[in-house]
């Protein structure tokens, strides 16, 4: 078995640099100017360096990305990529991490991150930030831990997914998804959760306009809404709320328990009201 070839404090430039690379350590080196420098590449390890082209990584497959920068003209920078990981590092360009699979995020930072992580399988993420509209889009089997998102339009037609102690900011959130459950977490989302499936909040606090509607199998335990209102409108629920819901609207069936409710909109003409059990100390 040859030895790993080791490169340092290079700088690399022009088109397919180091096209079906195998088998490198690359160490505080520079991509400049020049498209997909790794294409096809295959076992890299890829630490304190810098990139600042376009498709640096496309077709590679066991690439370990640590402590480095991804500038904004890094436009696309991983697409269908297998067994990929990347710690420690800072990514500012858009359209990132697409139709990957196998894919492990430790403590990484997506400052410009509109339509990233899309038509992906098997992704970890770990103390992730994320900043850009669409995140996450038609993705399956995600563990989130601690992930912090602002953008809106996220986790659109995903499946499968698992988030703890997250913090997110975003509209229309888990729309067209499907086994979803949050454990812990804060989301501000007008429109949560619609035409979704299997769809559960755990110890969270939630903010949403006319939220988690049209869900088959709502389930929701021990959370809080907070500025809350028109919720649950055609969508089965189990739904146990600590605290006050601003106002409901025409759920299709199932409970709803809180302390207490602002508001109970229930049209006959609609649903079949009596469907659905509230209870409540006072409306």
């Amino acid at each position: 078995m040859s030895e790993r070839q080791v490169l340092k404090q290079q700088i690399f430039t022009g088109e397919r640099a180091l096209y079906q690379a195998i088998d490198l350590d690359i160490n505080n080196c520079t991509f400049m100017d020049g498209e997909s420098p790794l294409k096809e590449s295959k076992d890299i390890t890829v630490e304190n360096s810098m990139f600042k082209w376009r498709y640096p990584l496309w077709y590679s497959a066991n690439i370990d990305i640590r402590n480095c920068m991804f500038f904004e003209g890094v436009r696309a920078g991983f697409w269908y990529t297998q067994n990929l990981k990347i710690s420690g590092s800072t990514i500012d360009s858009p359209k990132n991490i697409r139709r990957c699979r196998d894919i492990e995020l430790t403590d990484v930072s997506f400052t410009n991150g509109p339509e990233t992580l899309w038509f992906c399988d098997d992704i970890r993420m770990k103390n992730v930030y994320a900043r850009g509209d669409y995140f996450a889009m038609n993705c399956s089997n995600i563990k989130a831990d601690r992930l912090e998102l602002v953008g809106k339009y996220s986790f659109d037609d995903v499946k499968n997914v698992e988030i703890h102690d997250s913090r997110l900011m975003t509209k229309d959130a888990f729309w067209n998804s499907e086994n979803v459950t949050v454990y812990d977490s804060f989301i501000s989302a007008e429109y949560l959760g619609w035409n979704s499936k299997n769809l559960t909040f755990i110890n969270c606090t939630i903010e949403s306009l006319q939220g988690l509607c049209y869900v088959e199998n709502l389930v929701m335990r021990n959370c809080r809404t907070l500025n809350t209102t028109l919720a649950f409108e055609y969508s089965t629920c189990d739904v146990e709320v600590k605290g006050h819901i601003d106002s409901i609207k025409n759920p299709k069936g199932g409970v709803i328990r809180a302390d207490s409710i602002g508001e109970v909109i229930m049209e006959d003409n609609r649903v079949d009201t009596s469907n659905t059990i509230i209870e409540t100390g006072k409306v």
